[in-house]
């Protein structure tokens, strides 16, 4: 029997169609199985008025639609091109085949991923507002959106919104849709869907990093312009130039101050010193009165140690009293130099308002301080008054021997000793080889020596009674 050729022809085909079947189906099972929500990459391959139609390696195309593709605007749409790169996430498989692709979506977890990194870093965002609501504003954060609370808009945004109603909120809130605001990230929940961020903390770390620059270039000891910014009890604070020091009440002037009101006022533009600046704390230590110079440190100027002055007390403490030089310097006299005499309270020696020489014991300009003393003006006193009394003595004492050298060399030339006794005992008595009257030699002899016996006992501390007794004998 022959065998038709025809019938040969038919089955080689139908072998190879077998084969190409079963290699087309083992190049299907080897497409990747796509799920919902998987980010894929593709490539452009056809763009038109209803999106964007994508090669994303699967058995079917897939399609972006315009509504999802909306992050990339129309300029971003516009520039696309076959062959193009691209990232979606698969959304769903329609009834044709074709997979149904979103770009947002696939930006939008980039995003996610993206906020996360920079919160972690502690980076600050570029967004654009895209709506509101009563509770704050929307804004594209990265592809994602988020939200600002009202109570992390900046400062002066809530101080505007302070005063008004929910309707003028809603219309400041509207005006600022399309506008780019610098935020920090202080919430990222991608499972909850939930991007918190803040205008509010970006300023206050903007400030806080403004403050330590300014501070590093800041010199202690130098002199800088100021505003005053805000008056209170303790003292002042002046802006520095976008960094805040105070003035506390004790360096606004070299006098008392009872209220710093009574020196600056709000907007009062001024020079300030600068005491310390530091940096650990952020605090910068100013001064008024240290722009002037100190009249204590003048007024001192004209005093020394050891200067003995008048002085006025002003004020009594358990320790000692306080007195004062001159109008700006007031010194401290302590308990123990008011008196030799032992001290238990100041009011036993001294009284507000009474007038005192003191002695200037130290002078410490640095501390601005004066010690003063009562007690050692008084032994001033004393060591002055024995010195003149020693200067004095010495001169009696020549005098009375020029006198007793005139009269020894008399023409009668009377005998020293015998002048001695006399002036001891008192009047001579008679004697047998002199006559009863004594003559005037003896007569001025006597009463020269009475003379040196006088001034010989006043130089030796002697009471007058024991020279009364001397002359009568």
């Amino acid at each position: 029997m022959v065998r038709d050729k025809s019938d040969d022809l038919d089955a080689s085909e139908l072998s190879e169609q077998n084969e190409m079947a079963r290699l087309l189906e083992e190049e299907i099972s080897k497409m990747p199985s796509l799920r919902r929500g998987e980010a894929l990459e593709g490539k452009v391959i056809l763009i038109n008025e209803e999106g964007v139609l994508v090669n994303i390696g699967a058995k079917s195309e897939g399609v972006v639609p315009m509504r999802e593709i909306r992050s990339l605007g129309d300029s971003g749409v516009a520039a696309l091109s076959p062959g193009d790169p691209i990232v979606t996430i698969m959304m769903r498989q329609e009834d044709n085949g074709q997979y149904l692709l979103s770009y947002d979506k696939a930006q939008a977890e980039r995003g996610w991923i993206q906020l996360e990194q920079e919160m972690e870093a502690g980076n600050s965002i570029e967004v654009t507002v895209t709506g509101y609501n009563r509770g704050g504003l929307l804004v594209d954060a990265l592809g994602v959106q988020g939200f600002v609370p009202l109570s992390q808009l900046s400062s002066d945004r809530r101080s505007e919104m302070q005063e008004s109603n929910e309707e003028q909120i809603a219309e400041i809130l509207e005006k600022m849709i399309g506008e780019e605001l610098s935020l920090k990230i202080i919430e990222v929940n991608k499972r909850r869907q939930r991007a918190i961020l803040s205008e509010r903390v970006f300023n206050q770390e903007e400030r806080d990093e403004q403050r330590m620059q300014l501070m590093s270039e800041l010199t202690e000891g130098s002199i800088v312009k100021g505003r005053v910014t805000g008056v209170r009890e303790f003292g002042a604070f002046v802006d520095l130039g976008g960094i805040d020091g105070l003035i506390h009440i004790s360096e606004l002037s070299w006098q008392p101050v009872e209220a710093p009101s009574d020196i600056v006022q709000p907007s009062d533009e001024i020079d300030v010193f600068i005491l310390k600046v530091d940096t650990e704390s952020g605090r910068i230590s100013l001064s008024l009165r240290r722009t002037e110079p100190d009249p204590w440190q003048i007024e001192i100027s004209k005093f020394s140690e050891g200067d003995i002055v008048e002085a006025t007390i002003t004020r009594l403490t358990p320790f000692g009293a306080f007195a004062k030089i001159q109008d700006n310097i007031e010194g401290l006299i302590h308990i123990s130099e008011l008196s030799e005499n032992h001290v238990r309270h100041p009011k036993e020696i001294v009284h507000e308002g009474d007038s005192h020489q003191v002695k200037i014991l130290r002078i410490e300009p640095e501390r601005r301080r004066l010690g003063l003393s009562i007690r050692q003006v008084q032994d001033t006193v004393d060591v002055s008054e024995t010195i003149a009394s020693e200067e004095i003595a010495p001169d009696e004492q020549e005098t009375a021997s020029s006198e007793e050298e005139s009269d020894v060399t008399s023409p009668e030339k009377v005998d020293e000793t015998t002048l001695e006794d006399q002036a001891v005992e008192g009047t001579p008595e008679k004697s047998d080889d002199s006559p009863e009257d004594m003559d005037e030699t003896s007569e001025v002899a006597s009463e020269g020596n009475e003379e040196l016996v006088i001034g010989d006992v006043a130089s030796a501390d002697t009471s007058e009674d024991d020279v009364e007794e001397g002359k009568s004998g």
